[in-house]
């Protein structure tokens, strides 16, 4: 019996379970993903509460859609189920009103890439290309610090901390590497 809960553990164990449709599936992919998902949202909302909500939405929308889909990477998956939710949560909540860390992130970006309602499909997969194209040329500490800080939505002082510098010192890593994606995509034809 160990075996099986072990294997149920792994993302294609999982992914069995959703697709035959074995209620644990849901309780497997909390316990793998569910914190990583939960400070995911709490990153971008702010609210314990909110950030429950959107985890517990995106555990529904895998339950929807797995299958007929079946994510290479599960992870990845539920992580951009709960971002997505997530940023339609902050969106709402927010209709009226600027304020806090999101912003700030989403100011940081606003020069460098077009909002999502300016973009088609093809156009958000050759952004998509060109930035993963330009963070696998950055040092691994520098994809990491982007990462963290525009897909994850870490706060400054917290990947200063993180990092052991100074919040300046991030955020003025940040804007070079913002400056260097910047020319990349213009480079690439991809002017926003």
């Amino acid at each position: 019996m160990a075996e099986k809960n072990a294997d149920e553990l792994t993302d294609v164990g999982i992914i069995r379970l959703f697709f035959g449709r074995a209620e644990r599936a849901i309780s497997a992919l909390s316990e793998k993903y569910g914190r990583l998902a939960y400070s995911l949202s709490l990153n971008i909302l702010g609210n314990n509460q909110d950030a429950e909500e959107c985890v517990s939405d995106a555990l529904l929308a895998v339950w929807n859609s797995v299958p007929p889909k079946r994510p290479e990477s599960l992870c990845a998956y539920f992580c951009s189920l709960v971002r997505n939710i997530s940023f339609n949560r902050y969106d709402y909540n927010h209709a009226s009103k600027r304020n806090g860390e999101m912003n700030l992130i989403l100011d940081e970006l606003e020069d460098v890439i077009a909002s999502p309602e300016e973009e088609n499909e093809e156009d958000r997969e050759r952004i998509r290309g060109a930035i993963n194209s330009f963070l696998e040329k950055e040092k691994p500490e520098n994809r990491r610090i982007f990462v963290r800080r525009y897909y994850y939505s870490v706060s400054l002082s917290e990947l200063a901390s993180e990092q052991g510098e100074k919040s300046g010192a991030v955020a003025m890593r940040l804007s070079r590497m913002r400056e260097r994606l910047k020319k990349e995509l213009e480079k690439e034809g991809i002017t926003l």
